[in-house]
């Protein structure tokens, strides 16, 4: 019998409390292969749009394709899986969905783009299920169902990064995970620019762990699933781990910001891109944090730079005219205040030409003179000579700002954010996964 494929993907498992959906994904994967399953690609792991704020901690939803023998046994094991091992009672609302198809259908394609930048409803998630012959279960409010379908339809053909994680056992969760940072520093200048957001050279932070409860040990997001496979040899942790897995992953290639935002329209929450013009000088307030006005086809809109980005500085040296391109979310406006770009890069594209400006001098004594008021020309002070047809000297000014590309510092990044690094490496459709094979 050659078996079904059959579609699996989950999201909304965890909650601030604990739990981990890609742990749950590492589960689910070995179970499957128990019962004789076969995975046709690496288990995905798919950030949606980093902007909702009733997201998940990571807003990573998972999808693994296998061929299975028994397709209802298969869903009845997901399906209890995941009710089981979800923070249910803590917060989590999980969604999880089956598709029994050789293809992924367009709908659920369409749906997974719209939730990288947009906001989804369940309710368009149980729609788009229905139309795509998607079998889905729901818990709490289902509000999983989103990113459940999200990374269903998220086909990764074109760019696309690795990460192994490694996990740790039950008895170890909420104990610090203990990393030789020189390893790590090893590790990282080795595999450099095939692994990236390992070690922040400047602030001198780890970057591969994280600090909560959870049962992720660490996480090393690269190129090419070899190379992130080679880390835990390398990095050789003391801990006994629980064991490690491959994940295919939109990390690292800034696919929420792919499309053009118009900021005529542009909605609360949503992600993309603006070509625009600076329209007022950066204001630098408390805290660091820097703000300016663009201007994109006469329609204009705050813009914000924070200072944990490390951007702030370069965004207060723009000046009104300089023609940028941001990637942003768009924060929601308040009574109080507009709606807001919150800039994820920052890429200057042409400088406005800057003057300073001054009085003309005296042809006379060459001191400076001062204006008689509008449109009365000059009088210079020390030996009373007055011009009436005198101007302001304008002379350009050296810009402090450079153009190209500048990003958030790597430890500011979000888990979509593109490394530096990663800038002419992206896979194109067709250079790196083009369909189903074993795995």
């Amino acid at each position: 019998m050659a078996g079904v494929l059959l579609h699996i993907a989950f999201d909304d498992t965890d909650s601030r409390a604990g739990r981990c959906t890609t742990h749950l994904a590492f589960r689910v994967a070995g179970g499957l292969r128990e019962m004789g399953a076969k995975l046709v690609d690496y288990p995905l792991l798919i950030r949606l749009n980093p902007n909702i704020p009733w997201k998940t901690r990571g807003n990573g939803a998972v999808c693994l394709r296998a061929v299975v023998q028994d397709p209802g046994k298969a869903v009845d094991y997901v399906r209890q899986a995941v009710e089981e091992g979800s923070a249910i009672g803590s917060g989590a609302n999980p969604g999880v969905a089956f598709l029994q198809s050789e293809n992924v259908p367009e709908q659920l394609k369409k749906f997974s783009a719209l939730a990288m930048a947009d906001v989804s409803s369940r309710q368009m998630a149980e729609k788009v299920a229905q139309v795509s012959d998607v079998q889905y279960y729901t818990f709490g409010n289902g509000q999983g169902l989103v990113g459940a379908l999200g990374a269903m339809g998220c086909m990764l053909e074109g760019d696309h990064t690795f990460e192994l994680i490694a996990y740790r056992k039950q008895e170890n969760c909420g104990v610090p995970r203990v990393v030789d940072e020189s390893k790590v520093i090893k590790f990282s200048k080795e595999t450099y620019p095939f692994t990236f957001n390992n070690y922040d050279q400047m602030h001198g932070r780890v970057l591969i762990a994280p600090h909560g409860p959870d049962p992720v040990f660490i996480g090393v997001r690269g190129e090419n699933p070899e190379i992130v496979s080679s880390a835990l040899s390398i990095l050789q942790p003391d801990e006994e781990l629980e064991g490690s897995i491959v994940f295919r992953s939109n990390q690292g290639t800034n696919m929420h910001l792919q499309r053009e935002l118009d900021l005529r329209v542009a909605k609360a929450y949503t992600a993309g891109f603006v070509r625009c013009n600076v329209k007022t000088k950066p204001v630098a307030m408390e805290g660091g944090h820097v703000f300016f006005e663009v201007e994109q086809a006469g329609a204009a809109m705050p813009a914000a730079v924070y200072e944990p980005t490390g951007l702030a500085n370069i965004a207060a040296r723009l000046e009104p005219g300089d023609r940028i391109e941001i990637g942003a979310g768009v924060r929601k406006g308040t009574i109080k205040h507009p709606k807001v770009l919150n800039i994820e890069y920052l890429s200057v594209l042409t400088l406005a030409t800057v003057y300073d400006v001054q009085n003309p001098l005296c042809k006379m004594c060459g001191r400076r003179m001062k204006s008689e008021g509008r449109n009365k020309g000059y009088q210079c002070d020390r030996c009373k000579f007055r011009d009436a047809h005198a101007q302001k000297v304008m002379t350009p000014k050296e810009r402090e700002l450079k153009t190209g590309l500048y990003i958030p510092t790597p430890k500011a990044h979000r888990h979509l954010t593109k490394p530096l690094q990663r800038y002419g490496l992206e896979k194109i459709a067709g250079g790196g996964f083009s369909g189903f094979a074993s795995y």
